[in-house]
Formats: C-alpha cells, structure tokens, sequence
C-alpha cells in the first residue's frame, strides 16, 4: 500500500493535496492557487482599491528611491539583486530603471513559483529595460534558499515584496528568516515587507472584496485540482470567508462547503467527504507591528537596520542584515 501511495504522489501539488484534504481540519496551500488563471487574478487582486498593499509599497519605493538604492549599491564590485517571489515586479521595475539608468554594476534575480509569471516578467524586462542583466529561475521558497548560498562572489541584496512572510505563521518564518541568515554574508542585505496592524475592517475589505475577486482567487485551487488531478469539485458549492484577529494580527481564508458532499479525485485515487459547512484552510496573511519584526529578527540572527513606511503608515519596508 505504502510503495502505490509513494507512486501516486509523484508530485509536490500531489503529495501536498493528499496531505491538506486527508487531514482533519482539512487545508490547501495557497502556493499552489498560482497557475496562468491564478497569475491573472492576483494581478487583479492588486489592482482592487481595497486591496492597500501594493499601493503602499509602490508609495514608499517611489518616495524613497534614490535612498533605498544607495543602500543596495555600495559594493566596489557591484551586487546580485535577488527577488524571491517577483510576479510582474511592478515595483521592483521602479528600483531596476533608476539603479539602470545611473549604469550600476548589478545583476538582477527574479525567483518566482509560477513558471508563467517568470516567462511573462522576463519577456518585459527585455523589451522595457534592455541593458539589464536577468538570471531568472523558478522554485519555492525554502527549495531556494540552498541554492542563494553558491552566490557569495559578491554582495547580495535579497527582495521580499508584498508582505509574503505574512503568508507564514511566526515559527514558520522564524525558520524561513534563519535559513535566509544562513545564505547572507557580512555584506549582504534582507529587504522586506511587512503589512502592518490597523483597523480590523480595512484589513476584511482587502481580502473579502465585493467584487468576488478574492473568492474566485482562493477557489482556484479547487479548479486546478479539477483540471490537472480528474477532480470534481463543484466549485460553486463552496463560500469563500475570511476572518481577521486583531489580537494575533493573524487574516485567514477559508472555503466552506455549503452542503455535504462527496469528492472524488482521480489522480490521488483519493474520495474526500464533506459535512455541511466543513471548511478547507487555504491562506493565511499575519499583520506585524515595529514590536513583532524585531523579535521575528533576533529569533532569525537578522539584525534590523532601517525601515521604511507610507503616508498612511499602513505598511513597512525593513532593511536587515546578518547580525
């Protein structure tokens, strides 16, 4: 049984649907809601009035260009500048024309899970910046990590955008964070976002819009297991909610079936049963405050060495480095 079960989940997506939907309670990684389909609507998701994140971190690249690449370029023999999990790097394409135009010496290192979003990045990078050297590759998180540390001939500056360390609970991005330390040397740097605390309902509205955006977001995943593993989820039976908690800073999504229900998926060889309004955990996105990050960096070895903030100080931008 062991040895057809080890053959059926050749897979990642596979072996990690198995998992979350044979569990009790039942979940889903969000990492793999991203496919051409899911690419598209987070960039939709983005582009929601509600959804204050990236409007935030684009107002504080903006503000704080010149300042932020005079950080990042301080190395005689120039840096690496490398993106763990780019998309379209709309706001980091602010940072890559201005440290382009002023002729620094950098490479730069888009890393994305999505092999969509990193063809589509690289084919624009092309076409609007040229002169710029892209070393793009495809890979999760914590898979990149080892191989960040084989670049170590110069200095390099790490980028993570969006606030997707909130996509970790703390022990979680505790490891994550002391395995980025790990790969740094003395020299290199650790630029980060982190959404922060504020009122409860701003934080709802951005990810349980009106629109449906974020549901039919989240139930992506549930037509990726349909189309790619012979599923047959009957997507509309499930509700996307949300909920916030002001005391942990923790949002989480859920999808919630509406009535019981039999699932069957073909390439798992798996059946799955639901109780009416049984849930599927699929997201999680943790709010921080100044106290959270500088504990999140000397459980990690990081030290916190500057940061950067919005009109509306919704939002942070830190710089670490290796403590």
């Amino acid at each position: 049984m062991q040895i057809a079960i080890t053959t059926l989940l050749d897979t990642n997506f596979k072996k990690e649907v198995f998992e979350g939907l044979t569990s009790d309670p039942k979940y889903l990684s969000s990492k793999f809601i991203y496919d051409k389909k899911g690419d598209k609507l987070f960039q939709d998701i983005m582009a929601m009035p509600e959804y204050y994140l990236t409007g935030c971190e684009l107002e504080i690249i903006k503000t704080h260009t010149e300042q932020i690449a005079a950080i990042f370029d301080t190395a005689q023999d120039g840096f690496d500048l490398i993106e763990l999990g780019a998309g379209d790097a709309k706001k980091t394409k602010i940072l890559l024309k201005y440290l382009s135009e002023r002729k620094s010496n950098f490479a730069y290192k888009p890393i994305d899970i999505s092999q969509n979003a990193i063809d589509q990045l690289s084919e624009r990078l092309s076409e609007e910046i040229p002169d710029l050297t892209v070393n793009a590759e495809i890979g999760e998180y914590f898979d990149v990590l080892e191989r960040l540390k084989s670049f170590n001939s110069r200095k390099k500056v790490i980028m993570f955008l969006g606030s997707n360390i909130g996509n970790l609970l703390h022990p979680r991005a505790i490891e994550f964070l002391t395995k980025l330390n790990e790969t740094m040397s003395a020299d290199d740097l650790l630029f980060m976002g982190f959404d922060q605390k504020k009122d409860p309902q701003i934080i709802l509205d951005a990810y349980n819009d009106v629109t449906g955006i974020t549901s039919e977001f989240n139930k992506n995943l549930l037509h990726r297991i349909n189309g790619e593993l012979g599923g047959d989820f009957k997507v509309d039976d499930f509700k996307h909610w949300e909920t916030y908690n002001p005391e942990t800073g923790t949002a989480k999504s859920h999808l919630v079936a509406t009535k019981a229900m039999k699932v069957t998926i073909q390439a798992l060889d798996l059946t799955v049963h639901f109780n009416p309004w049984e849930t599927i955990h699929t997201e999680i996105s943790q709010k921080y405050d100044d106290k959270i990050v500088a504990w999140l960096a000397a459980e990690s070895g990081l030290a916190l060495e500057n940061s950067f903030t919005d009109s509306k100080k919704y939002y942070k931008n830190y710089i670490f480095r290796k403590k």
